[in-house]
């Protein structure tokens, strides 16, 4: 594994080689067993053990990044929510089951929740925010547009 500065900031309790499965998984998930264990130099045996033990705890979710714009999804914003904590719980429930909201997180210090959502066109974000803010008392906001992604999902990783 290359030493990275990830590397000292772990749980002293997981193990080098989970560090290893961990950040060679952060840097290509559909890489093999076979290339892996080539690559960190721990049986295949192991890993595939380690990867099993750590589903559901360690690693929350496989999932694939996708170039929404190419799927002819033209608006991608961020919207900072603050809300009466009477409608917090309602709002958080909503968001999470909505068909446009691609990320939620609840949040401390100001604003109560960031969700990042995908539209077709920016015409239909504010009918979007229009309806948080009657159905939900939504008292300030703040809408962020992604024109560009940067950096993603880096962390842990090589690239």
């Amino acid at each position: 594994m290359q030493s990275t500065s990830n590397s000292k900031l772990t749980n002293p309790k997981i193990l080098q080689k989970d560090l290893a499965l961990l950040h060679e998984l952060r840097t290509n998930a559909r890489t093999s067993l076979t290339k892996m264990s080539k690559k960190t130099r721990i049986p295949i045996s192991t890993l595939y053990d380690r990867l099993r033990a750590h589903e559901g705890l360690l690693i929350k979710k496989h999932t694939t990044l996708l170039d929404f714009e190419k799927l002819g999804y033209q608006a991608r914003v961020h919207i900072l929510l603050k809300v009466p904590s009477s409608k917090r719980q309602s709002l958080e429930s909503h968001l999470n089951f909505h068909e446009s909201v691609n990320s939620l997180f609840r949040l401390a210090n100001g604003f109560h929740f960031l969700a990042e959502c995908i539209f077709s066109r920016i015409s239909e974000v504010e009918p979007f925010i229009r309806s948080l803010e009657d159905d939900f008392e939504v008292f300030e906001y703040q809408t962020n547009y992604v024109v560009d992604d940067v950096k993603r999902e880096g962390f842990f990783s090589a690239s």
